[in-house]
């Protein structure tokens, strides 16, 4: 198993270990809702929570009822990513893996310099590295779209010291803990 792999495993420990969950989601939630760069957001690209994840349809929610456009990814055979536009959460189904996603048939936002998309992952560095799951869908999405402002979501023990990344690892600007909103350096 290589170092990536290990740490995966690690920190999907760790995150499935975390206690209270609901209070730290909605303290997250409340956290990220904060953000300038939220509040004016044309849109904001989440992804549906799965096995241990921050409960994302409580951001859903929230942004649906601010009035903000929310739109899933939907992943390709080819290793692509779209996101489709989603007005409510019976829009999404159960896809790979059983995570539910769009259907492919939803209009895609038009991406702007002031979309958010809301970033999975396993650990976050607090320069904004991250151990993804493996796929590369994110990367390859944010580097063909680098006008997007990145947000990750994460309770606190899922941020460490360094994560061994290569050059194509996109970093993220913001990342929302429990605790904190962590500012991350431009690299």
């Amino acid at each position: 198993m290589n170092e990536k792999s290990l740490l995966r495993k690690r920190f999907s420990d760790i995150r499935a270990s975390v206690s209270d969950k609901a209070a730290k989601d909605a303290s997250i939630t409340r956290s990220i809702l904060s953000l300038n760069e939220v509040k004016n957001a044309d849109c904001v690209l989440l992804y549906a929570s799965f096995r241990s994840e921050i409960d994302m349809l409580m951001l859903f929610g929230c942004l649906r009822e601010l009035g903000i456009d929310t739109a899933f990814p939907l992943c390709g055979k080819n290793g692509e990513m779209t996101f489709h536009l989603v007005y409510d959460a019976s829009q999404l189904s159960a896809g790979a893996y059983g995570i539910p996603e769009p259907d492919s048939s939803l209009p895609q936002p038009v991406i702007t310099d002031r979309t958010v998309c809301i970033v999975p992952g396993l650990a976050f560095t607090a320069y904004g590295g991250r151990l993804g799951y493996g796929g590369g869908f994110y990367d390859r999405f944010l580097d063909a779209n680098p006008q997007i402002i990145t947000v990750s979501a994460a309770y606190e023990a899922l941020l460490t010291d360094s994560l061994p990344l290569m050059q194509h690892d996109l970093t993220v600007r913001y990342i929302v803990t429990e605790e904190r909103t962590v500012i991350c350096n431009e690299q």
